[in-house]
């Protein structure tokens, strides 16, 4: 994780082994996000994920608590998809904006950026940002995983 740049922002950046059209489209498609969205011991139902990538599109889902069934859906609205480059949207509840930057840096590896402003303060906890660093490492393993079945 980055320094915290203000109150109400943070900053996440992160490194994959894969190439920058595949890392920007798994960060649009349900079949992909179902495998890394939420924090570690939660799940996301494909069936729960909608996706429509354009600005004013929706971007909505469903994280399952795996352990007693919770659900914590989340509805945002896209303001900028710029493919394979950058992603912006809004939460819809809280009105947290997330920019994702994806920057190719050679080698079939990708440096994603991703900035919150507007951060809620109970996502500013420590425990929710570790959670949130859990994603990342899921989405890690994910891309792992499709370059091993042979994907880009």
């Amino acid at each position: 994780m980055d320094q915290q740049a203000t109150v109400g922002e943070l900053s996440f950046t992160r490194v994959f082994d894969a190439p920058r059209p595949l890392v920007f489209r798994c960060m649009i498609t349900p079949e992909h996000l179902t495998h890394f969205w939420g924090p570690t011991g939660t799940s996301a139902p494909v069936e729960r994920i909608r996706v429509d990538p354009r600005p004013g599109g929706v971007f909505e889902t469903v994280m399952v608590n795996d352990a007693d069934g919770s659900e914590y859906p989340t509805r945002a609205t896209y303001v900028e998809v710029v493919e394979p480059e950058r992603l912006v949207w809004t939460d819809d509840h809280s009105g947290m904006t997330v920019t994702a930057t994806f920057t190719d840096v050679g080698a079939d590896r990708t440096e994603v950026h991703i900035r919150q402003t507007n951060v809620p303060e109970p996502f500013r906890r420590p425990e929710a940002q570790a959670g949130f660093l859990t994603s990342l490492d899921r989405f890690a393993a994910h891309l792992a995983q499709l370059a091993a079945d042979g994907a880009r």
